[in-house]
């Protein structure tokens, strides 16, 4: 069953993929109508997430922050699309880097870097970066069921020159690396909810307490990495620019969870500045009513 949705999708996204940008935003368009006007697909999981995160705004201005974030979803589902065939000249014009000399300090340094963001713009085409850093990159990754589909994608991200770790291989990809003294620099997006069970920290975020990873801390500490935070901004349809934020180059000298929360800070921070482009429709605040009573 697997290989009959792989035969039956693969010829169809190859089509898309090939396709000019204004004829993708077109598409865009379409399935922007489809979505919000006929199928409806999770508005109520946004608008919630919206109320919840800005109690201060009006219902007119949340239904319009509402709108714009799937006239975004719509055209970065097209964009992703693209990113099977795009070729380096096409990303390095629509998707630049603000400050990567800053990155490449640290680089020169000989040092090794935790990349933390968040799902905000267009994360996907973040696989340009090896493109602008002078090292090896690695991206956790979660596996597809679909082993077709799996070698396909995979091989799209690492185009660019990204090594794709799953993500229960990345601390062991990590500790070899480290093993046999070879540098790299690691992209770790860090806004998920983590699973409950698993979850040893919970903090506020918009005003409400939420399970938090903490990985990308208890890595840099382990490995001593440099934690940058990459955030990705629209500038206009189909063109991005990304600012690199130093978090700490020095991260065995703070406390527990500090780190974490200046990257949620952070996170937070530049959500505001474009709200309309943070991925609101996965449930953001579903575990508010289970914060344990250390963290009440």
């Amino acid at each position: 069953m697997n290989f009959v949705v792989f035969a039956i999708a693969y010829p169809i996204i190859s089509v898309l993929s090939r396709l000019p940008m204004r004829i993708l935003y077109i598409k865009s368009d379409f399935l922007y109508l489809l979505m919000y006007y006929v199928i409806g697909y999770r508005k109520k999981v946004v608008l919630e997430n919206l109320k919840l995160s800005f109690p201060e705004k009006s219902d007119k201005e949340l239904k319009k922050i509402s709108k714009k974030f799937f006239k975004h979803l719509t055209d970065l589902i097209m964009e992703s699309i693209k990113s099977f065939t795009i070729s380096k000249k096409q990303i390095s014009k629509r998707y630049t880097y603000k400050n990567a000399e800053m990155v490449n300090k640290y680089v020169q340094q000989g040092k090794n870097i935790a990349l933390v963001g968040a799902h905000q713009a267009n994360w996907e085409w973040s696989i340009s970066l090896p493109l602008v850093l002078n090292i090896d990159l690695y991206g956790a990754y979660t596996k597809l069921n679909n082993k077709y589909f799996e070698k396909w994608v995979r091989n799209s991200r690492e185009k660019f020159g990204v090594i794709g770790y799953k993500t229960s291989d990345t601390v062991r990809g990590m500790q070899k690396n480290f093993n046999n003294k070879k540098q790299g620099a690691y992209i770790l997006l860090s806004d998920q909810s983590p699973q409950l069970h698993k979850t040893y920290y919970w903090r506020d975020f918009f005003g409400i307490k939420v399970p938090i990873h903490t990985g990308a801390e208890m890595l840099s500490k382990k490995f001593d990495l440099v934690v940058i935070n990459y955030v990705t901004r629209k500038v206009k349809r189909g063109y991005y620019e990304t600012d690199f934020q130093l978090i700490t180059d020095s991260p065995k000298e703070f406390k527990d969870y500090q780190i974490t929360d200046k990257y949620t800070e952070l996170t937070e921070k530049n959500i505001r500045l474009q709200p309309e482009f943070y991925l609101w429709s996965h449930k953001r605040f579903k575990h508010r009513d289970k914060v344990p009573k250390e963290f009440q």
